[in-house]
């Protein structure tokens, strides 16, 4: 019979506990960051702006709420300078009232190699943008576009008192389903 010595079983569980190691952790996970954060009145967004086919360039989105505006920027990387800023006013946009409570919600997504797009929601009326930027007529400056605007959500207007119940999505009277008794 053979008989394994103390340093044997060392070497065994530490063979064992690596390849074990190896196995439960597998492969290195790829860091991810967030492209988007807010603050206070202020929300930032960045993504992929084509400006140059050849060169991929990041693209800066701000969105500030006093002011009512969107602005965009992208970044000169062989001057690591900021090119310039174009604005969009998010008022006339979503037809917003001055001082109406709103509440805007922004990120950026993928749409093709180079490219970023900027969905703009506003909670309150129900809409979502979908913008892109790039570069300006004859490539000068910088331009922000609208490719689409949408509502989310229908609005349902609130009745006048004693008046009949709002209409649903589709158009039709509002009805309570009947409550089943529990078993």
């Amino acid at each position: 019979m053979y008989r394994i010595g103390s340093v044997g079983l060392v070497a065994l569980g530490l063979a064992a506990g690596i390849i074990g190691t190896a196995y439960y952790l597998g492969p290195p996970r790829q860091a991810a960051a967030a492209s988007n954060d807010r603050y206070q009145d202020y929300i930032m967004a960045t993504g992929a702006v084509s400006v140059n086919p050849r060169v991929q360039t990041d693209g800066v989105w701000l969105l500030d709420y006093k002011a009512g505006k969107l602005l965009g920027t992208v970044i000169d990387r062989a001057q690591g300078k900021i090119v310039g800023w174009a604005e969009v006013d998010l008022t006339a946009e979503f037809n917003i009232k001055a001082q109406q409570d709103v509440h805007f919600m922004m990120t950026t997504g993928y749409i093709t190699q180079g490219q970023s797009a900027l969905y703009l929601s506003e909670t309150t009326t129900g809409q979502l943008g979908v913008y892109t930027m790039g570069p300006g007529q004859n490539g000068n400056g910088i331009v922000i576009r609208r490719h689409d605007m949408t509502k989310f959500r229908q609005q349902v207007a609130a009745a006048p008192a004693g008046g009949p119940a709002p209409a649903g999505a589709a158009g039709l009277p509002l009805t309570p389903l009947p409550l089943s008794p529990n078993p």
